[in-house]
């Protein structure tokens, strides 16, 4: 489904990609893995055409969405939970989900079922203010908020940053989930290794810019490999 040829970009003069190549099927989670700084945001940021790359290709379903715009990207089926979660404090949880619906393809803004289905607390907030939410309430939301845009592919980047471990394990669920029960593919951006091996299909790790190791998530369990690849 999203094809990932040779990716290069960076910031500037700074390169921070350096040829990441990576493929991601219907109804998988590929979990991206590696320490702090190797360029695991960047390529979220590049994906949803925030980051211009300098070299390599992005197909959607045979789609050229390189160098497309954000709405593009949107339109096409890429759906975005950045780190932060990124809704809006002001809108109530309704206008917030109203809002990511704009990125469908065929123009309705209805709220899809399938997001109460998984978030059945935000039907009940529908009215309540984004700001005032917990901070995992915030986190259902923005998730919620990109599924209204009916994506094909939904990147998540640290969606446990700031979340009380409970509902840490609950989003977990929830995101392998809607890859096992939908044909929605996720790329999840994860330090907790717990939320990322538990709801991984198959793993992949970053270094420096470079796709170093992949595999399946019980491979990254090994003491070795963890301590090779991730420990500070």
């Amino acid at each position: 489904m999203l094809r990932i040829d040779a990716i290069e970009a960076g910031y500037s003069a700074v390169p921070v990609l350096r040829g990441v190549t990576l493929e991601i099927e219907p109804k998988e989670v590929l979990v991206l893995l590696g320490r702090n700084g190797v360029g695991k945001t960047t390529l979220m940021r590049v994906l949803m055409g925030l980051v211009p790359p300098s070299a390599g290709r992005i197909t959607l379903d045979g789609t050229d969405l390189t160098r497309a715009a954000p709405y593009r990207v949107a339109r096409h089926g890429i759906g975005y939970v950045p780190q932060g979660r990124g809704i809006f404090p002001k809108l109530t949880v309704r206008e917030n989900l109203t809002i990511g619906s704009r990125a469908r393809a065929d123009g309705r803004s209805e709220i899809p079922d399938r997001v109460f289905e998984f978030f059945p607390i935000l039907k009940e907030r529908l009215r309540q203010l984004g700001g005032t939410l917990s901070g995992g309430q915030q986190q259902m939301l923005a998730i919620g908020r990109a599924l209204c845009g009916e994506p094909k592919v939904l990147l998540l980047d640290e969606p446990s940053e700031g979340i009380q471990p409970d509902i840490v394990h609950q989003i977990g669920h929830i995101v392998r989930r809607l890859a096992a029960d939908t044909d929605l593919a996720v790329l999840l951006v994860e330090q907790n290794l717990d939320l990322g091996l538990g709801a991984a299909t198959r793993c992949v790790i970053m270094e420096k810019g470079t796709i170093v190791r992949e595999g399946r998530p019980d491979e990254f369990q090994d003491e070795e490999v963890l301590r090779e690849y991730l420990a500070i």
